[in-house]
C-alpha cells in the first residue's frame, strides 16, 4: 500500500500586512481560512500536511526545502510563472498545484490570469486546481485548446478541489420585539459583491417591518474599483440617517472575533453576482443566523437564493428568512453539511484515499 503524500499549502501574505494591526498570518482573509480548513481536514484524515504564509515568490524554495513535501498547493494567483523554471530544478520530484478560488467573472478583473494559467500549463509538474465546477470546465477547455491535450491529459492537469468547511453549528433565536434589525453584509467591497443593491433592499425590508436598520459591513478592504461602491453606501445612509438607519463599519478581525460578530446579526446577506463557495455565508449559518444569498453559492438552499439584480426578490427572501429563521438555518445547515462531506471525499479521492 503506497504512503500518503506529504502536502504543503502556501499562501502569500496580504499586501497591507502590518504587525501592529494584523495577526501573524496577515489579514484574516477568506483565502487563509479556506486553506486552513482543508489543511486541518487533511491532518484529521492522517495526512502529513502543513500550511505556511510567505512574503513573496522568493520564500517558496526555503519553505519547500524545510518541509520536503510531495505536493505543494499554491493558494491563488500570485507566483510569477517563470519562477517554476527555478523551482522545478531545485525540487524535481515535487508536484505543484495552483489552486484557484474564483469564477470567470471575477478572474476577468485580474489582468494577468489567462496569461499566467497558460504559462503554468507549459511546466510538466505544475497543475491547476479549481474550487468551482464551472471554472474547471472553462479552464480545461482553454488549456485543451492551447496544447491539443487529450481528455485524459486535460483531466489530470486541471483538477477539482472544492472548499471544505468545519462542522460546528450553534443555535440562535431571533428577537422580533426589538425596534432595530441588524443585517450583516460582510466581505471585501468590490462591484461583484453587490453591496449597494443589498443595502437598498435591506432598507426597504426594515421600513416594511417598522424597524430601524443597522447595516453592518467590513471596512479596510476595497478591491477591484470598489471605492465608488463604498462612497455610494456612505451616501445612501447619510441621506437616510433621519429615518434612523445606520451603516456600521467593522475592521477585519481574527476568525473567532468575526464569528462572535456574525452571531450578533439577525440576518446575513451575501446576494452577490459571483461566488465559488462563500465562507462568510457559512459563518452566519454556523452561528445560527439565517442567510440569504444567490444561486452562485453552491451549498445554499434554493428557497433562500435571491436574484442579485432584483431588489424585490431580495426583499421577499429577507422577509421569509426573518419570519422563518429556524427553517432557513436548518435547511442551509443540511445543505452545507452535505456539500462539506462531498468536498472531503473529493480531496481524499484525489490523493488516493
Amino acid at each position: 500500500m503506497h504512503t500518503k503524500p506529504k502536502i504543503l499549502f502556501i499562501l502569500k501574505r496580504s499586501e497591507d500586512y502590518n504587525a501592529e494591526l494584523h495577526s501573524a498570518i496577515g489579514l484574516s482573509t477568506g483565502l487563509y481560512n479556506s486553506a486552513k480548513f482543508v489543511n486541518d481536514m487533511m491532518v484529521d484524515n492522517g495526512f502529513d500536511s502543513n500550511l505556511v504564509v510567505v512574503t513573496d515568490n522568493n520564500d517558496i524554495d526555503r519553505e519547500v526545502t524545510k518541509y520536503k513535501p510531495d505536493v505543494v498547493i499554491i493558494e491563488a494567483l500570485w507566483v510569477v510563472p517563470t519562477k517554476f523554471t527555478v523551482l522545478q530544478k531545485l525540487h524535481p520530484d515535487v508536484t505543484w498545484l495552483i489552486r484557484m478560488h474564483s469564477e470567470t467573472p471575477f478572474v476577468a478583473g485580474e489582468g494577468m490570469a489567462m496569461d499566467w494559467l497558460g504559462e503554468y500549463s507549459n511546466f510538466k509538474n505544475v497543475g491547476i486546481a479549481c474550487n468551482s465546477p464551472r471554472f474547471l470546465t472553462e479552464i480545461r477547455s482553454y488549456l485543451q485548446f492551447k496544447h491539443s491535450w487529450s481528455i485524459f491529459d486535460t483531466e489530470n492537469r486541471v483538477v477539482y478541489l472544492p472548499n471544505y468547511y468545519p462542522q460546528d453549528y450553534k443555535k440562535k433565536k431571533l428577537d422580533h420585539r426589538k425596534d432595530t434589525i441588524d443585517i450583516g453584509c460582510f466581505g471585501a467591497i468590490r462591484p461583484l459583491k453587490n453591496h449597494l443593491t443589498q443595502a437598498i433592499a435591506a432598507v426597504r425590508f426594515a421600513e416594511y417591518n417598522g424597524k430601524k436598520l443597522n447595516f453592518h459591513i467590513n471596512s479596510g478592504r476595497i478591491e477591484m474599483k470598489g471605492q465608488p461602491v463604498s462612497n455610494n453606501l456612505m451616501g445612501l445612509f447619510e441621506q437616510l440617517s433621519y429615518r434612523g438607519h445606520q451603516l456600521i463599519n467593522h475592521q477585519w478581525v481574527p476568525r473567532e472575533q468575526f464569528l462572535e460578530l456574525c452571531a450578533q446579526m439577525d440576518i446575513g446577506m451575501q446576494v452577490s453576482f459571483s461566488e465559488t463557495f462563500n465562507i462568510v455565508g457559512a459563518d452566519f449559518i454556523s452561528q445560527g443566523v439565517p442567510l440569504i444569498g444567490t444561486k452562485e453559492i453552491p451549498w445554499l438552499d434554493n428557497w433562500f437564493a435571491a436574484d442579485p439584480s432584483d431588489s424585490n426578490d431580495i426583499v421577499r427572501k429577507l422577509q421569509s428568512s426573518y419570519g422563518f429563521s429556524g427553517v432557513n438555518t436548518w435547511l442551509n445547515k443540511r445543505s452545507l453539511t452535505k456539500y462539506t462531506k462531498l468536498s472531503q471525499a473529493t480531496w481524499l479521492d484525489y490523493f488516493g484515499y
